[in-house]
């Protein structure tokens, strides 16, 4: 065909854009990744801080309501006794319902936040 300078030069030019625009792709995509990442890593931690604080929260709760209680059932062995058991009736109550209170929220908000798409 008619093959000149010209046609050459912006063949070039044309290999250097898809060039450029891959790079810049390659680029977009590892941003987009690494804020997905962030996102997840401060949300865990944040969990993780929140589930701590819960936990120190409920081991005081608890020796409060057993000292509050001591009077009332004869003394803290029963006491402690009881809100071990209600303890133990709340950790069931999680393990049986995990997938609605756990599984199902994450699950949630990870296809939401890997899923979306700008």
């Amino acid at each position: 065909m008619f093959v000149d300078d010209k046609s050459i030069d912006n063949l070039q030019e044309l290999f250097n854009e898809v060039k450029k625009y891959l790079q810049l792709q390659k680029e977009y995509a590892t941003l987009e990744i690494l804020e997905k990442l962030i996102i997840i890593l401060s949300t865990l931690i944040s969990v993780l801080i929140f589930l701590v604080l819960g936990m120190i929260a409920l081991l005081y709760l608890s020796f409060t309501f057993a000292y509050l209680l001591a009077p009332y059932v004869g003394g803290l062995t029963g006491s402690f006794a009881i809100i071990t058991g209600i303890i133990i009736l709340i950790i069931i109550f999680v393990v049986l319902f995990r997938k609605r209170l756990i599984v199902q929220p994450l699950t949630n908000f990870l296809a939401k936040l890997l899923l979306n798409r700008k």
